[in-house]
Order: structure tokens, then C-alpha cells, then sequence
């Protein structure tokens, strides 16, 4: 099967291409550096000949508000229409786990228009809902950092591995189309900003977590249910321990 993989060479991309390859399928990761451009449509018509499933995990370069609805939903427009015509009977997309309860964030409702493109487009579909992954870690204790203080929201969330999560695409990349959502999640629930503070500790960081109900998260507030799954999720099997491990973050 020919599938292309759109953001292929990033963090989850390049995981799912190498697998899907060893797997014996015949995958493409497109990226403007290697001529394929879905914001301005270069190269989509060439590397979508033949396709049967395409994986749409390309991001925003900009998080600000504007910029980032312009990308998706241009990015979107374009890739989907590219499909239509090429045919691919199978748009895989990655989401986000409570987007569509947390329009107060521009990069949230920029994926909500995307996930609405999707699914008006006509062509069979499965969008994977995930939580927020393990790699996010020092991202998030960055953004809330002032001096030698990080706050970070107090709220529930429920981060995956990446390894985790290309192991899921994958899968569902070789699924039939459900045309509709599905939620993926890591093994147990547990409060960010507890999180990060034994992020930062195992990494050996002096900056002290400031737990915070009011910190805002892509801009938004959170509670307890903003970014978590419903009931029935896959659940990625890497525990933050094992993941921390094996990740190639030490010193």
C-alpha cells in the first residue's frame, strides 16, 4: 500500500513512517524541505499519485491565533482537495483530546476547523484524538517559567508516549476508516504541574513548580475534565518512569 505521511519527518511522523516501512508498505514523508508544500500545494498532485491512505500530522509553525486557523485550514483545504482527485480512500488526521472544549484557544479551535474540513470532505476518514505527550514536558515548564519559577496549571491531563502514539497511527493507518473520532491516551491520569515538578526533578532542574488552577494552557484555563479522555480510550502502555528512561534527554 502507498501511504504518505504529511509532516513525515517529525517527532510522531518519523516514528510512524519507519514503522509503516517495516511493515513492507511503500511510505512517502512529505515535508516542504523535501518539496512538498501543503500550504502553498507544491508537490502534493505528484506524491499523492497512487496513494491509498494519507497521514495528515503537519503543524503550525506560528501558535498565534490567526496564524495558526490560516495554517490548518489552509493546509487542509489544500490536502484535501489534492486527495479528492487523487483518490486516497483513507485521511488519517492527529487531533487533540478536549479541543472542542477549550475554544478559548486559538491553536484549539484552529484544530476543531481542520477536524470540520475532515469531515465534510467526502472522503472516508479517522481522526485520532490524543492526549498530550510525554515530550511535552519541558515545553510546558518553559512557558510558565519566570526567574526560578515555573507555574503550571494544577488540572488533570493524561499524557502518551510518542512511541505510543505512532504505534497507534500506525494501526489505524492499516484500519479501515471509522469515519469518525477516536481517543488515544497514556496509562493513568495525574495533575500537570505534578508532573512536571518530577520531570524536573529526574532531570535534575532547580526551578520549583508553582501548581495553579488559574494558569492558562495554549491560552486557555483548565479544569479537571478539559484534558482528559472519555470513558473508552486506547491507552498507550509507557508509564512516565519507563518513558523517562529511554528518552535521550539525560544531563
Amino acid at each position: 500500500m502507498k501511504i504518505v505521511v504529511i509532516g513525515g519527518t517529525g517527532l510522531i511522523g518519523s516514528k510512524t513512517v519507519e514503522r509503516l516501512r517495516n511493515k513492507g508498505h511503500e511510505v512517502f514523508a512529505a515535508s516542504p524541505n523535501g518539496g512538498v508544500n501543503t500550504i502553498t500545494g507544491e508537490g502534493l498532485a505528484k506524491v499523492l499519485a497512487g496513494a491509498q491512505t494519507v497521514i495528515d500530522l503537519a503543524n503550525s509553525p506560528s501558535f498565534e491565533d490567526k496564524a495558526v486557523l490560516e495554517f490548518f485550514e489552509t493546509s487542509g483545504r489544500n490536502l484535501l482537495a489534492a486527495e479528492k482527485l487523487a483518490g486516497v480512500t483513507h485521511h488519517v488526521a492527529l487531533s487533540i483530546v478536549g479541543a472542542e472544549r477549550l475554544p478559548d484557544s486559538g491553536y484549539m479551535r484552529a484544530k476543531i476547523a481542520q477536524e470540520k474540513l475532515i469531515r465534510s470532505s467526502g472522503i472516508p476518514y479517522t481522526i485520532v484524538h490524543s492526549t498530550q505527550f510525554f515530550e511535552f514536558l519541558g515545553g510546558i515548564a518553559q512557558s510558565g517559567t519566570v526567574g526560578d519559577i515555573t507555574t503550571v496549571p494544577s488540572a488533570y491531563f493524561q499524557p502518551i508516549a510518542s512511541n505510543d502514539v505512532a504505534d497507534i497511527m500506525t494501526e489505524v493507518a492499516l484500519s479501515p476508516p471509522v469515519n469518525g473520532a477516536i481517543e488515544i491516551a497514556g496509562p493513568e491520569p495525574v495533575r500537570m504541574s505534578e508532573l512536571v515538578a518530577r520531570f524536573l526533578k529526574a532531570t535534575n532542574d532547580p526551578r520549583n513548580v508553582t501548581a495553579d488552577p488559574h494558569a492558562r494552557y495554549f491560552g486557555t484555563l483548565l479544569d479537571d475534565h478539559s484534558l482528559v479522555p472519555s470513558d473508552h480510550p486506547r491507552i498507550g502502555t509507557t508509564r512516565f518512569e519507563d518513558w523517562f528512561s529511554h528518552a535521550s534527554l539525560h544531563g
